[in-house]
């Protein structure tokens, strides 16, 4: 059950990244709106990794919750932020992918 919590956790990370992402593209209530969800899909995420890690070790968990996070955040920035795509980019991607994968099976 915890793992599913720090998948949650990690998809939370992804989604204040969006709505910062967001954010910063708007101005106004607009902003405000985007950057409360910021604020509170930080704290939920925070939480979550919190109740993870008192069954997952924290040097698991944390890696594999920033990895979730940053593999998301990237994918959130090819398709909806038409940031970039190279080769490299896609590779050191998944060699992310395969950590995180990794740091679950040798657990």
């Amino acid at each position: 059950m915890n793992w599913i919590i720090l998948i949650l956790a990690g998809f939370c990370e992804t989604g204040f990244a969006f709505c910062l992402g967001k954010g910063n593209l708007e101005s106004g209530n607009k902003a405000f709106l985007w950057y409360s969800g910021f604020a509170i899909l930080c704290l939920l995420s925070m939480i979550l990794l919190t109740k993870a890690t008192r069954t997952i070790p924290l040097g698991t968990a944390y890696p594999i919750w920033t990895g979730i996070g940053a593999v998301g955040t990237v994918i959130i920035g090819i398709l909806i932020f038409k940031e970039p795509v190279s080769f490299w980019r896609l590779f050191f991607i998944f060699t992310l992918i395969a950590s995180i994968i990794g740091l679950k099976l040798v657990h």
